[in-house]
């Protein structure tokens, strides 16, 4: 076998490098999308439902709210505060870092803003010393987050804001006389965020103060909930592509999350 020559050797080389400079580029534009545009999360509980699933993959918007040092992988702390930075709308569903810790992501909807007075009586949202309007759609059976239970679906009605059309949604409550169904009033102070989980009676979020999510900082939002791209039922993991065509939420995918 002939022995290489000098430019068989930097011509391997030069292969090698290149190979190398693709890979380093291709990773630093899929960091670029997920800190400036899009970042993939999944659901792991129900405090969500009937909205979100367990088991649902989701995609979430960077720049709905601007960004902060939450925005990039491992939130490095390299400045305060947020860039381009505005406030969620009511009803929008948000995933941010947990203000215990800074760390851990939570999502929940987003209910009250700074300077907002929120409380619940008697299970029923209360904005700025006003119900929250609620409808009973009937029966809803949760499945996929321990046993299985019968609860009552509501249809909720946020008060409008300025220039913003009325959200509505639909909550779950397994009745009125729960723990956080009757709270004190809760003032929301500047620079932070009232969140709530759908699943009102199986939800940590900022009713609970001292030991939960607390208010949360604007700044430690990381995005907004756009759409469901992927669903399972949990009879089959992620990689398992062999069971999808059963394990599939077939009419989840591609859907906004609202």
């Amino acid at each position: 076998m002939p022995a290489k020559t000098p430019s068989m050797v930097k011509k391997q080389t030069g292969g090698w490098l290149e190979s190398t400079k693709t890979v380093v580029y291709a990773g630093l534009i899929a960091i670029g999308i997920r800190t400036v545009a899009f970042e993939p999360f999944n659901i792991p509980s129900g405090s969500m439902i009937p909205t979100l699933l367990v088991g649902d993959y989701l995609f979430v918007s960077k720049y709905s709210y601007g960004y902060s040092r939450h925005s990039m992988p491992f939130s490095p702390n390299l400045f305060q505060g947020r860039i381009f930075g505005s406030l969620p709308a009511r009803g929008d569903v948000a995933v941010f870092k947990l203000p215990r810790d800074n760390s851990t992501d939570y999502i929940k909807r987003i209910v009250g803003l700074p300077g907002d007075r929120v409380q619940v009586r008697n299970g029923v949202l209360h904005l700025n010393g006003q119900p929250v309007r609620r409808e009973l759609i009937g029966p809803y059976t949760v499945e996929g987050d321990g046993p299985r239970i019968v609860v009552r679906e509501y249809r909720e009605f946020l008060p409008p804001q300025p220039g913003v059309e009325p959200h509505v949604h639909n909550i779950l409550e397994m009745s009125d006389d729960q723990i956080y169904d009757n709270t004190p009033e809760f003032r929301v102070p500047e620079g932070h965020v009232f969140a709530m989980g759908d699943n009102r009676d199986n939800s940590l979020d900022s009713r609970e103060q001292r030991n939960g999510v607390g208010f949360v900082p604007v700044e430690n939002l990381v995005g907004r909930a756009e759409f469901i791209f992927f669903s399972v039922d949990g009879s089959a993991r992620f990689w398992e592509f062999w069971a999808w065509p059963t394990a599939i939420r077939w009419s989840r995918l591609f859907s906004a999350v609202r």
